[in-house]
């Protein structure tokens, strides 16, 4: 996995959004080790204070655990945690100025659907012309 670190976030939240993605996407599931922060620090040269910051950001929302002597693990429930909170998020802050743009466009659910479905169809002979 290769990060390319934004200079107007801090490196930790960064790191802590990317772990966030990974559950949401299923690359660490449910009782799965976050690797090590010394293996995090060396991998991408980042400080190890750095890493340690953003797991404890997900120990404090209670996405992950730390084990004594085992290290920090996914905790039951996180991925189911995430998704709600990121669709009441989506819902509240990026939905409105989406619906507005697609208003503004004149694009409506079907013509998006129609769209999204000749994009994943292989067989759409207009694609392929």
């Amino acid at each position: 996995m290769t990060i390319t670190w934004n200079d107007s976030v801090p490196i930790y939240r960064q790191l802590q959004q990317r772990v966030v993605a990974m559950i949401l996407d299923g690359a660490l599931n449910e009782g799965d080790p976050l690797p090590s922060v010394r293996q995090v620090s060396a991998d991408y040269q980042i400080n190890p204070l750095t890493v340690s910051k953003a797991y404890q950001e997900l120990v404090d929302e209670q996405l992950v655990e730390k084990r004594r002597g085992l290290g920090m693990f996914v905790i039951e429930g996180a991925r189911e945690a995430l998704l709600k909170s990121e669709r009441e998020r989506f819902l509240r802050e990026e939905w409105p100025v989406l619906f507005a743009r697609l208003q503004r466009l004149g694009l409506d659910l079907k013509t998006l659907l129609r769209e999204a479905h000749a994009d994943k169809d292989p067989t759409n002979k207009e694609e392929q012309s």
